[in-house]
């Protein structure tokens, strides 16, 4: 997966830095971020279960001065591609680029890890995340059919390959 001429690498911003998880505090954050975002949000457990498994599951948290978990991305690594599972931002702080830097880091970490592409789901009605990620070089492959409960949505399969 390298950098498309349009996708510069992510900058260092005085205002947000990006590291793995590292605690069970960081895994409340999570769960704060993720309750903000999702109509159907992962749980404790859901989470639990995936970082017994660390070698396959990652998870990366950008931190702000005001928030320890203003957002994260989680993702398995399965030999040469990433799952990405979840990803959000607190909704106060959409649109000023912390999505787009987290997953270019979590892009570059994935090269690091041996990746070479990188998959998601998406709601077909979300609209400004499938601007992002088409901005970010993945396209559309495919639909799951009623994936999404509350309320019940089709899901769309984005694929980001290595050029």
């Amino acid at each position: 997966m390298r950098n498309s001429p349009e996708m510069p690498e992510p900058i260092s911003s005085p205002n947000f830095w990006i590291e793995p998880l590292a605690s069970e505090v960081d895994l409340d954050g999570v769960l704060h971020v993720e309750a903000e975002s999702f109509t159907n949000p992962w749980t404790r457990e859901m989470y639990a279960w995936e970082l017994q498994n660390r070698n396959v599951c990652h998870i990366y948290v950008v931190r702000t001065a005001d928030d320890p978990v203003a957002a994260f991305c989680a993702f398995w690594l399965v030999f040469d591609e990433i799952h990405i599972n979840n990803v959000a931002v607190l909704p106060q702080l959409r649109g000023h680029g912390i999505g787009t830097n987290l997953l270019q880091h979590v892009f570059m970490e994935a090269r690091r890890l041996g990746a070479k592409r990188a998959t998601l789901e998406v709601r077909a009605s979300n609209q400004a995340a499938l601007r992002l990620y088409e901005r970010l070089g993945f396209y559309v492959a495919g639909t799951r059919k009623h994936y999404y409960s509350k309320p019940v949505e089709d899901a769309l399969i984005l694929w980001r390959d290595d050029h």
